[in-house]
């Protein structure tokens, strides 16, 4: 987790408790998490939206056929060098 020991880790939310006090910390906790939640659904959706736009663009599905054609004997030639 980038690095970060039990001690590190234990100091960081000691300084928290101290900066912000204990009563404001389930405050905190609770709006950093909410926020996250909000994140991660607006990106999946401008995740799903982008994928209905290129869906739409011309040339898009001739170039995923492509690619799943040159997916396809990337694999082959794997097995086959084994």
């Amino acid at each position: 987790m980038f690095g970060l020991g039990t001690p590190e880790l234990l100091v960081i939310f000691g300084l928290a408790v101290v900066i912000f006090g204990g009563k404001k910390l389930p405050e905190l906790g609770s709006g950093l998490g909410k926020a996250m939640g909000s994140f991660k659904k607006g990106l999946s959706e401008a995740e799903d939206l982008g994928l209905d736009l290129s869906q739409q663009l011309p040339g898009v599905r001739e170039v995923s056929a492509v690619r799943d054609k040159v997916d396809s004997a990337k694999k082959l030639s794997k097995v086959l060098t084994k």
